[in-house]
This record gives structure tokens, C-alpha cells and sequence, in this order.
């Protein structure tokens, strides 16, 4: 049988679950187990949480959906549908789940970690990075760092699509589930040390404004309209961006050569524009190589207890 590196092709998806006429695959499993618990801890946390039985409807909305799309996926015969449906989806699915866990940061420990962290970059550094770099700012360079950080949001979806139609289905899904422990393990690290970030814990830092031109407005547009305090520790920016760094490197081997430029930048851009500490970029990126390596076990795991499911195609 073909193999990926050290991974079988067949076993990239994992076997098929059959649980009332769904199909689940491993990273079914991800996406709905990380509903399940959300919605779990809500109803035992709704006290610490506002407005907390809207927010329990909208995560159980998104599993709703979710299995929707589960259950429409091997019914699809068109294959760029069968894409948008299965890895909008996923996708999709994260993406709200981190704006409903950005509700969800101060349910365990009630107040702001930012002062541990300071305490910590300085008695390491002797310096707080994100107030340091300012020395740096110029013009071209944060238009550089915040296209880094921006294109982000083009590459997650992109690859997607190159690994799928160049590489296959369970190609897609071996990214998919990686992606998916990356983003579940950060918006738990939200809940266990929640800290707010640079900017909403000691924007009066800051004397120096980040210049640039149109990526830059666009990078302050996320910052304004999509960001909110706290989502910080560990970094999903630098997680996923790590994830899919590897991936590149396992199915688009050039991309992973002409992407590392803009792949070291993002990672310095979330301390440069302020988006994070160094501490949770660097989290960031451990928890996006924890991704990778755990990933196959995880679905090794799911192939054992399926036991007598069928295997997923390749």
C-alpha cells in the first residue's frame, strides 16, 4: 500500500464509524466531541458565563450543523462540492467554536494572567518583547509583518484545497483532524490560564503607532472587529500557521520552501503588532507540533475502538 512518509494512505482518515446512518471519521469525532464538551461546560459553568442559555443554543446549533454536513458529504457526487461541503464544515466549526470559548475564558480561573507573564518576559528577557520592538517600526516592515499575519487567512483555506485535488481525500483529512487538535487544545488553554493580551491589558505601553498601508488596515480591521480580549494563550495563529507549515511540507513539498519567509514573519508579527506576548506565540507553536505529533495516534486510537467499522478509502 502507498504510504505518506510513515503513514499508510488508508489509515490518514481512519476507519468509518457508522452511528445512526453518519459516517464519522476522526475528525467527526474532534469537531463533535469539542461540542459536546463545550455544551457540557456551559451548563455547569452558565453561572460564570453571560448570557449563557443563548450561547448553549448556538454551540448546539453548530453541531447541528455540523452532522448536517456529515450526513449530505458521501451522498455528494460533485467533487469540488464535496469539498466546500466538507472542508467549510470543519472549518466553519472551529471557527465559531473560538468565538464562543473567547465566552467561555473565565469560567475556571476568575482574572486576567497578564501580570504572571510580564513578571515572567522580563525577569527572562529584562524586557517586555512587545514594548521593545517598537525600536524597530518603520512603515514597510509593519506592512510586511501584518501581510505575514493577514494571509494567514488565505492559506488556511487554500491548502485545503491544493492537498484535496492534488492528493486526495484522506490526504485532506489527516490535515483536517491535525487541524482540529490544534484548535481544540488552544481554546482549552484559553479556559486554563486565561490571560487578555497586550493591548487590553496595557495599551498606555505603547507609544508608537503601527504604520503601514493597506494590510496594515487590515490587520487593525481584525483587530477591531473579529478579535476580542483574551484568546491568547496558546496562540491559535502560531498553532495552525504550524500545522499547516508541516502539512506543506508532507503533501506540497515546494510551497513549504516558498512559504518560509511568510511563515517566520507570522510568528514574529503576533509580537510586533501586539497581538500576543512572546510566551503564547511560543506556546503556539508547541501546541501546533503536539498537533502533529499526536494526530496519528489519535486516529490509530479511533481505528481501534471502531473496532468492526469499515476502513476509510483512500
Amino acid at each position: 500500500m502507498r504510504r505518506e512518509g510513515s503513514l499508510e494512505i488508508a489509515d490518514l482518515q481512519g476507519r468509518i464509524v457508522n452511528l445512526f446512518g453518519l459516517g464519522l471519521k476522526a475528525t467527526d469525532g474532534v469537531v463533535i466531541g469539542s461540542v459536546l464538551l463545550f455544551d457540557l461546560l456551559i451548563f455547569i459553568f452558565h453561572e460564570r458565563i453571560p448570557d449563557p442559555w443563548k450561547l448553549l443554543g448556538r454551540n448546539s446549533l453548530i453541531g447541528i450543523l455540523f452532522i448536517a454536513a456529515v450526513w449530505l458529504y458521501p451522498r455528494l457526487v460533485n467533487r469540488p462540492l464535496k469539498f466546500v461541503v466538507r472542508t467549510g464544515s470543519v472549518q466553519l466549526a472551529f471557527a465559531s467554536l473560538y468565538v464562543i470559548s473567547l465566552r467561555m475564558q473565565l469560567i475556571f480561573v476568575r482574572a486576567w494572567q497578564d501580570p504572571s507573564i510580564l513578571s515572567l518576559e522580563e525577569s527572562v528577557f529584562g524586557v517586555q518583547p512587545t514594548v521593545w520592538v517598537q525600536k524597530f517600526f518603520s512603515p514597510p516592515l509593519t506592512e510586511w509583518m501584518m501581510f505575514s499575519y493577514t494571509i494567514y487567512l488565505v492559506i488556511y483555506p487554500l491548502l485545503s484545497g491544493v492537498i484535496f485535488f492534488k492528493r486526495g481525500e484522506s490526504q485532506l483529512e489527516d490535515y483536517l483532524v491535525t487541524l482540529a487538535i490544534a484548535n481544540i487544545t488552544c481554546f482549552l488553554g484559553f479556559m486554563i490560564y486565561p490571560v487578555a493580551g497586550p493591548l487590553d491589558h496595557m495599551p498606555q505601553a505603547y507609544d508608537v503607532p503601527l504604520k503601514g498601508w493597506f494590510f496594515t488596515a487590515w490587520g487593525e480591521y481584525i483587530r477591531t472587529h473579529v478579535h476580542e480580549i483574551g484568546g491568547t494563550i496558546p496562540s491559535p495563529h502560531c498553532a495552525v500557521a504550524t500545522v499547516m507549515w508541516a502539512m506543506t511540507h508532507r503533501y506540497v513539498r515546494p510551497a513549504f520552501y516558498a512559504l518560509a519567509p511568510v511563515m517566520l514573519s507570522l510568528y514574529a508579527s503576533t509580537i510586533y503588532a501586539r497581538y500576543h506576548y512572546l510566551t503564547d506565540s511560543l506556546i503556539g507553536i508547541a501546541v501546533g507540533v503536539f498537533a502533529i505529533i499526536i494526530a496519528p495516534a489519535l486516529v490509530k486510537g479511533w481505528n481501534t475502538a471502531a473496532g468492526t467499522g469499515r476502513k476509510g478509502k483512500p
